[in-house]
């Protein structure tokens, strides 16, 4: 061969050798970023598991790399730190753009990282115990279906504590979103209604009887919440499970079974986890208005540490901030979502947990865009108000606090009735 054939042949190998491969490089990125959702039985598209069912998708996956489209993360990089930031490092972009546009190499297989030995059909493992909605929803071709709730017995003889908690639908196609709550023995919520069927509420139903906490739930784009060792939610001896179901309709009909995984906590955990939220009911964004804000704010009277946030608005959601301001006067900024979307709701949790002492109030500051120029807005000539289908709007800012064992709902919001010296974190 001649010399010059040979010094071409030498540069060509060490050109490629210096793209990205995608057992080295890109795999690792994918297993850590991307494969919770791309992978059978969850909802990415295709599954991104292998050099086979990835490589047709390169240009694509780099595209949407690129313009920090996927993966789906809006917090204000600014402010705060979480533990899930999904989202990826300049270097792991340039390493994505850069395999794709090398034409996606594969690389040698025996640099690939161990599979992520995923458990089919669940993220948090395998449930010890799994609650499924008794009766099936039959979802229409068409119309609007009001929310349906199924009220599941648990039958638990003694206190337990959940560790983990994973809801899932049976037909996601027609599912938007679910929400697992508890009803306490006793307890005047939903008090006549069927168990085990679904049902819908009655007028002014909902405001009649206190609902109970909120277990879990499934939303676009929400993954389980990992709970830290020690951490753990309540339910109590003879408490039912309450699923709220959301279903929209696509042309086609659907049948839906939906259900919720635990795994337990065996051990007495030191902290007990609880959701509250911040919200806003009175509210009328004006037709065409392009930046109207709501505000919320909620104080706590008992000690506690927050762990995670999550911002609720509907169609017309712009924006959304969460601040905290402490009995002392100073205020913090906790999270900043300077452009929300519908279409993923997602929580954010803390690097590390926040002390919230006795007469800190959450605030939240939420803007809406009900103009034309906001492409998800279902009509701009129509003044919108709180309601609970998609085309009404929601001004809720959700957030988890692990607490001492004895305080739930009365004991955090209610003044002089929680433990304001307990604190474990």
């Amino acid at each position: 061969m001649p010399r010059l054939a040979i010094v071409g042949l030498l540069a060509l190998q060490s050109a490629l050798a210096q793209h990205p491969t995608f057992y080295k490089d890109v795999l690792p990125v994918l297993q850590q970023h991307c494969q919770a959702c791309h992978r059978p039985g969850e909802p990415g598209p295709m599954p991104l598991l292998d050099y086979a069912g990835t490589k047709p998708y390169a240009q694509a996956i780099s595209q949407a790399v690129g313009s920090r489209i996927m993966p789906p993360w809006f917090a204000d990089p600014a402010i705060g730190h979480f533990a899930n930031d999904r989202s990826l490092s300049p270097s792991d972009i340039q390493t994505i753009v850069d395999w794709a546009k090398a034409g996606a190499p594969a690389g040698d297989p025996k640099d690939a990282p161990k599979p992520v030995k995923w458990v089919e059909g669940w993220t948090i493992g395998k449930p010890e115990l799994i609650f499924e909605v008794p009766t099936a929803f039959n979802v229409p071709a068409s119309g609007v279906i009001p929310y349906q709730y199924v009220i599941v017995p648990t039958h638990f003889t003694k206190d337990t504590w959940i560790h983990l908690a994973e809801v899932r639908a049976g037909d996601r196609a027609h599912t938007h979103h679910i929400v697992v709550s508890l009803r306490d023995p006793g307890s005047t919520w939903l008090a006549g209604e069927p168990v085990g069927v679904p049902f819908t509420l009655k007028p002014h139903e909902g405001m009649s009887g206190a609902p109970g906490e909120f277990l879990a739930g499934y939303g676009p784009g929400a993954m389980p919440e990992m709970l830290a060792p020690g951490q753990a939610k309540l339910v109590k001896a003879g408490s039912d499970l309450v699923f709220q179901l959301h279903y929209t309709t696509n042309g086609q009909e659907g049948c839906d079974r939906s259900r919720v995984g635990f795994i337990l906590s065996h051990e007495a955990p030191r902290q007990r986890v609880v959701m509250l939220a911040a919200a806003n009911i009175r509210f009328m964004i004006p037709p065409g208005d392009p930046d109207y804000e709501v505000n919320a704010r909620i104080t706590l009277h008992s000690e506690s540490s927050l762990i995670s946030l999550l911002p609720h608005m509907h169609l017309r959601g712009k924006s959304f901030e969460f601040r905290a301001v402490f009995p002392d006067g100073h205020t913090e900024t906790l999270l900043r979502v300077p452009h929300y979307t519908y279409s993923w709701q997602l929580s954010y949790y803390l690097a590390k947990p926040l002390r919230l002492p006795p007469g800190t109030t959450i605030e939240c500051t939420a803007h809406f865009d009900n103009s034309a120029d906001n492409p998800m807005n279902p009509d701009p000539s129509k003044a919108v108000r709180f309601g609970a289908q998609s085309w009404d709007e929601m001004m809720i800012g959700y957030f988890e606090v692990a607490t001492d064992l004895k305080n739930g709902l009365r004991e955090l919001l209610l003044p002089g009735q929680g433990n304001p010296a307990a604190h474990t974190m």
